[in-house]
Formats: C-alpha cells, structure tokens, sequence
C-alpha cells in the first residue's frame, strides 16, 4: 500500500472499518470518523456472531470490554478467553485483531479483569506529496484496559475501566509522531428472573459509555477517541432443562462531534471548514453533550447515527451453541450492514467459538472475515466460595 502524508489520515481511519464514503452517489455521506475506530470493534466471536452486540448478554471472560457492569456476575473463579481475527481477509493478508482478556474474583460480589487489544495494520510503504519514497512501516495499535466490577445486589452491578491507549500509524517514516491516550469505561448491568405464565425467563438490560478520554494527536491537529453510549437488553427463554435461547440487542451511538455541512454548500466553503474547525476544537464533555444535537440534518440524522447489533443464541445442555445476529449502520454514516453466523463449544474447563460475516456488499471490506476465540474458566463461583455462590447467570 502507498500513501501520501496528507492522505494517512482520510484512508486509514476510515478505511479500518470500511465506511462507505464512497457509496450512494445520490445522498450525502456524512460518515462520523474518529482516531482508533479498532475500539469500537467486537474483538471476540461470540458477539461478533450475535451482530456485535455484547452489553446486556450473560458475563463471561470479555464481560469488562462490552460493560464493567457485568463483571460482578462472572461466574467463575478464574476465566481466560483470547481471540484473533484476520482482519480484511479479502483484501490484505498482513492485518490481524488480536485480543487476549481475563478476570479474576476478588469475593463473590466483586471482579478484577484486564484486557489487551492488538491491532497490525500490516506493511504499507510511504510517500510524501512529491512521490518521494519515505520507507516502509508496520503500523499497529493497541489499547490495554484494567477493571472493576461490584455487584451491589443480586440482580444490579456497576464497573469501571481504565485503558491506555497508543496508536502508531507511521513510525519514523514521515512526520507524524505516535498517538496516545487514557480513557475510561463506565457500565452498569441489571439481571432479573421471570416467570411468565408456565415459562421462565431471564431479562437483563446493560449500558455503558466507553472511550472517554483525551484526544490523541498524530501531528498538531487532534482527534477524538470514539466515546461511545451503548444500550441494550436480552431475554433468555428456557425451552425446557436442556435447550434454551437468548434474543438480544444493543443499539449504539458515537458521542463525538459531527461533521457539518450546508445542502448546495461546497465542504470547502469558509464557513463550513470554520465551523467544522470549531468542533475538531470541543473538549470532551463539550463534544460529548454536543453529539446529541449537532447533526447538521436535524434529529432524523441524529438518529441515524445509532448503529443497531442484534442476535439469537440457541443453547444446548450448556455444551452447545449456535448463533446468528445481524448489524445495521445507515447508508449515510457508513453503510456497514451484514449478517453474522456462529458456533461455540463448551467442554468442562475449554471452550471455542468461530465466526463467520457476510457482508452487504463483496466489496465490504469485512467480506471473508472469520473470527475464532477460546475461552478457559476454572472454579465455578459454588467450588470457590461455597453453595452460596450465584451461578444463575
């Protein structure tokens, strides 16, 4: 891949995720973009096979990256999970995700975990605007994260992470220097059982704000982390003592300011790159209140900004899973949309989970991306703490 100083920025970002800022000729794409979108991003199978939604399903290993409020509800002593995606598959054969997270209980109620995010963007070659070669660099990012997670009573938790972050997209290859940050996640969980009529259920509703950091710098212009509000629930429905299913949804939106535009206005227009030049100028409680608000097409673009993760998992006898979700993004923010396919394995201590994603376009980068995770868990909370050990979840 060769790139220009002046294009880094406008292709790499945007591209790791495939926004389609090309797409749909006819309508504006107004595409929010944001220094490591990779946070964003599902990093594990199992919810990447429910449509990438993970806040309100039932805790496991990587319960700290979708909602510290889940940690409290581990069920295990111990839990290990990693995973790892060949990222863009179809196009590159040098990028991968990597993630590797655990958790530890600290007392029946309380959690520790860590989590590490590994990205390598692969090999690119740089050129300045004059087509001077200025080498070859193996960009990568990584996010390492700590946190906490308090049952405050059977049924309601909260947590708290703390992540550093460091982005180095070009080495010493041209004038751009690494990007770092700290941020921080806050999350809440809320689990109940049900009976209804002969049925019984379990409903759990979670949310959370991630990313809420500094800005990350890769020369003197600044960008924002992707500060996220996720919300979401899932209803798990016992068929009978072997089988059961879990519908779930997560509905997502970036607190982030939005790029402004004027209908027959050109984007380089003085008054539309000042007031664009205002907002990469917000701090980060001014861009988060603002993002609710600053759509330059009003409130239907505002809600067109919430991207919507949805899933069933089928579950047989704890041994067996199955799954399918779909993630929709509007056409005008970035077009992702795609099916998402998965199965998953529970054996005594060992667990594995693959998925598969099939894209709205063959054209997608994500088209062909499969992803694969392996989880081990030792201790249920009853050997560890004794038969008052919560296990219901």
């Amino acid at each position: 891949m060769t790139l220009t100083k002046l294009t880094l920025r406008s292709m790499l970002l945007p591209g790791l995720l495939g926004l389609a800022t090309g797409a749909h000729a006819q309508t504006r794409v107004n595409a929010i973009t944001t220094a490591v979108p990779i946070l964003t991003v599902s990093p594990d199978a199992r919810s990447a096979a429910l449509g990438e939604a993970g806040v309100a399903i039932s805790p496991d290993a990587n319960a700290g990256y979708y909602n510290p409020g889940k940690l409290g509800f581990v069920r295990y002593q111990y839990s290990v999970a990693t995973s790892y995606t060949p990222w863009l598959a179809s196009i590159a054969n040098d990028m991968g995700l990597a993630y590797l997270s655990g958790t530890t209980k600290i007392g029946e109620r309380s959690t520790l975990s860590a989590n590490l995010m590994y990205f390598d963007l692969g090999s690119i070659q740089y050129r300045d605007e004059r087509g001077t070669d200025k080498g070859t660099y193996n960009p990568k990012e990584y996010a390492f994260s700590v946190g906490y997670g308090q049952k405050l009573s059977d049924k309601f938790g909260v947590g708290l992470n703390a992540r550093y972050v460091r982005s180095n997209l070009t080495g010493s290859t041209i004038d751009f220097k690494p990007g770092n940050a700290i941020a921080v996640d806050l999350g809440a969980y809320y689990t109940t059982d049900l009976t209804i009529g002969a049925g019984e259920y379990n409903l759990a509703f979670g949310a959370t704000v991630s990313n809420i950091g500094n800005k990350i710098s890769y020369t003197d212009e600044q960008n924002f982390l992707p500060t996220n509000l996720k919300l979401g629930t899932a209803i798990t429905k016992e068929l009978d003592p072997y089988n059961k299913l879990t519908f779930t949804v997560d509905a997502n939106k970036l607190l982030v300011p939005t790029p402004y535009y004027k209908e027959g206005v050109p984007d380089n227009d003085p008054t539309v790159v000042a007031e664009n030049e205002r907002r990469a100028d917000f701090g980060i409680v001014q861009g988060i209140t603002s993002s609710f608000s600053d759509a330059p097409g009003g409130f239907s673009e505002e809600l067109k900004e919430i991207n919507l993760s949805g899933g069933i998992e089928y579950t047989y006898n704890d041994l067996l899973m199955a799954r399918v979700g779909y993630f929709y993004e509007n056409p005008i923010k970035g077009d992702r949309q795609y099916l998402s396919f998965g199965a998953g394995v529970r054996y005594q201590v060992f667990g594995v989970d693959g998925t598969y994603l099939v894209p709205n376009s063959k054209a997608n980068p994500l088209a062909q991306t499969l992803r694969v995770s392996l989880h081990f868990n030792f201790n249920e909370l009853s050997e560890a703490f004794g038969s008052s050990g919560d296990t219901s979840n």
